[in-house]
């Protein structure tokens, strides 16, 4: 029997419906600023796309110009409902969104369980937001793909590097990380701090990152790693909050959200 993680927040963070899902990716992805190079790694943010979609769509437009290039997707996001050490795998067989079904790499989630730092948690899965909104963006920019799904809890830079680097030099391997940014202050106070917190990841200093700063900070901080130990280039393609995006939005409770890539 297939084992099937069904969706959290469908309907919610983004429309259950599959025409109109479709209607919003495109729309997004129609508007944003196209660019030549396709990153090898993003980091995008995980909040409902009225509020994040535009910057998401900023990094996932850039993987259309070579649709065919990723076969695998390794999607790494904190954890929001559960606590937890290290990071956790899923044991399900497919995700399944309103786009469709996505197959699991087995093969690669096996593989990954033999760090000492990982083990199988369902429950960090099942109702983690942070990884299901990235998919139906995925499901529309690349035309098949499998996924290695982790969700991170309490877990260093140096792990989530060790996890990423057994994947780094598969050309076919593409790298998303999720995670939001400053969250509930008003408007030109989150303007300021997310700014800065852009400029501590461009500049690879993960230890100066922190979780008020980003609520993704242990998937964020070992991809700051692995860049600065291959000499990597993380830049900023957007940066924006929910004051610029929702129209009724209280712009003294906004939260940030940013789009980076590594080329």
């Amino acid at each position: 029997m297939v084992n099937i993680r069904q969706t959290a927040v469908a309907g919610t963070f983004y429309p259950a419906d599959k025409a109109d899902l479709k209607i919003m990716l495109n729309r997004y992805l129609n508007d944003a600023p196209k660019a030549e190079k396709v990153p090898k790694a993003i980091i995008v943010p995980h909040a409902g796309y009225i509020y994040s979609g535009s910057i998401a769509a900023a990094a996932y437009v850039r993987l259309t110009s070579n649709t065919q290039r990723f076969s695998k997707v390794l999607l790494i996001g904190p954890s929001h409902r559960v606590a937890f050490h290290g990071l956790a795998l899923t044991t399900a067989d497919q995700f399944i969104t309103p786009l469709g079904q996505i197959a699991i790499d087995t093969v690669a989630v096996e593989e990954i369980n033999k760090l000492d730092f990982v083990d199988y948690l369902d429950q960090a899965h099942a109702l983690e937001h942070s990884l299901e909104v990235q998919l139906p963006f995925l499901q529309t920019v690349l035309q098949d793909f499998s996924l290695i799904p982790v969700v991170a809890g309490d877990a260093t830079a140096d792990q989530v590097c060790q996890l990423i680097e057994m994947f780094w030099e598969q050309d076919d391997v593409l790298v998303v990380i999720s995670s939001d940014l400053s969250h509930f202050h008003d408007y030109q106070t989150a303007q300021v701090l997310d700014q800065k917190t852009s400029e501590i990841i461009e500049q690879l200093q993960y230890e100066k990152l922190d979780s008020y700063s980003a609520c993704g900070k242990v998937p964020v901080s070992g991809l700051m790693k692995l860049a600065e130990k291959n000499k990597l280039q993380i830049k900023t393609i957007d940066l924006r909050n929910s004051g610029d995006t929702a129209g009724s939005a209280d712009m003294n409770r906004v939260v940030g959200y940013g789009a980076y890539v590594i080329e």
